[in-house]
């Protein structure tokens, strides 16, 4: 989607192991469209060459040898002045321990730790990616470093769990390339829902018929997903209840699966925020057997089809919508309408039938499974189409127009 066209990176690289997924960070940063300038430490220099990533970065590193005063290629002499201007933002990954404890420190001892401390701090945001043993991150000095360069308004951005190159497993791994340029992506992105909860409903629900067959649609859950990442992108608390699919969950999104649609309402009912934004993308099966059978049902030599009855699921939007915060404006309902023809004209009696203040519909067979979709947002005023974008791109309108009914002071059934 090229989210980071636009923008201009300072990428920092301090000394470990973890210098070499730098490399495919920057690939991906500039995939998405940034322009990115390295900036390493002797250490770093140790573990990946320069050239390297000035062929990822297809711009000239900056290295151990370029002290601030002595670079024939400033006018000025002072890259760490010129560098941190032009940036949108300084990312250090891997920020090792030793660099955090510099940085806390105001420690400005090479080309990177002065230029981070350079830096103005009101346009210049710095996000740190630790990386390190696991009893190094566990160090109460460690901890106290970052909680102090956290209150001095840098963002940390964690660390990831699992094998070390030291032999020993836990905590302290720097994040993996994809996960960070989700955090960086997310970290440009405007943040109207900062301090709301939200709750996503997504993917299909599965009704068993026998142990091995059963009832569900061809919902693939990519838009609640992608609604469950922008709304958390938006600066949302959010959990996402899913049917069974076979999505990653978004970063920073706290997941609850589920396969019935009973087991998704139980689910639902567990997590629905008191004040805040419920989300109903799920496509959940109407019916389901009345009885389940304990083993599968086999063919008959006479040909005799199985007789199957069925019973109603129950409507989760619909119980929601029904809640006394519901009800008060406390808590802002959302539902989505697939339907097969006619969708206007189904999405507006579904809003009023649900007595939901948003109803979003779209065409199912259009957009089951694909990355792309085209939706109508349909309120007690009227209904206003969302051309056809990839999912992601559409998920961020929707919830930026959620967001602004959410600041409508006298806007109907909004929480205030």
């Amino acid at each position: 989607m090229s989210d980071l066209v636009g923008k201009h990176i300072v990428l920092g690289l301090s000394g470990g192991i973890a210098c070499y997924k730098a490399a495919e960070l920057c690939r991906a940063m500039t995939r998405e469209g940034a322009t990115v300038q390295v900036v390493m430490t002797a250490a770093a220099e140790q573990f990946i060459t320069p050239v390297t990533m000035q062929a990822l970065s297809n711009r000239t590193v900056y290295g151990s040898h370029d002290v601030s005063g002595f670079d024939a290629r400033e006018a000025n002499g002072m890259p760490h002045i010129n560098l941190s201007r032009e940036a949108d933002a300084i990312v250090v990954a891997p920020c090792s321990a030793d660099f955090m404890a510099k940085l806390l420190h105001g420690r400005a001892d090479d080309l990177l730790s002065l230029m981070c401390l350079a830096r103005p701090i009101a346009t210049v945001p710095l996000l740190l990616a630790p990386a390190m043993n696991r009893e190094m991150w566990a160090h109460p000095a460690t901890q106290r470093n970052m909680a102090q360069l956290a209150a001095d308004g840098a963002t940390i951005l964690g660390v990831g769990s699992g094998f070390q190159a030291c032999g020993e497993t836990g905590d302290g791994r720097m994040l993996e390339p994809p996960e960070l340029l989700d955090d960086l992506i997310a970290f440009f992105q405007p943040k109207p829902l900062a301090g709301r909860q939200v709750l996503v409903t997504a993917g299909p629900t599965f009704e068993a018929i026998d142990p091995v067959r059963g009832l569900t649609n061809r919902s693939s859950g990519k838009m609640g997903f992608a609604i469950a990442r922008a709304a958390r992108e938006a600066g949302a608390a959010v959990t996402l209840v899913a049917g069974p699919v076979a999505l990653p969950t978004p970063r920073g999104v706290t997941r609850v699966d589920v396969r019935s649609a009973r087991e998704m309402l139980d689910a639902t009912q567990a997590h629905l925020p008191a004040r805040g934004v419920f989300v109903a993308t799920a496509a959940v099966a109407d019916w389901r057997p009345a009885e389940v059978k304990t083993e599968k049902i086999k063919k008959q030599d006479d040909g005799a089809l199985p007789q199957l009855e069925f019973v109603e699921n129950p409507d989760i939007l619909a119980t929601v919508a029904a809640t006394p915060q519901a009800v008060q404006g406390e808590l802002y309902c959302v539902g989505f309408a697939a339907e097969s023809h006619d969708l206007l004209a189904h999405a507006q009696a579904k809003r009023a039938r649900k007595k939901v203040p948003l109803l979003v519909g779209n065409i199912g067979p259009d957009t089951f499974g694909q990355d792309d979709n085209a939706l109508v947002l349909v309120d007690a005023h009227g209904s206003r189409e969302l051309p056809r974008a990839s999912k992601l791109a559409l998920a961020r309108q929707l919830v930026a127009d959620i967001a602004a009914r959410l600041d409508r002071p006298h806007a109907e059934g909004v929480a205030r």
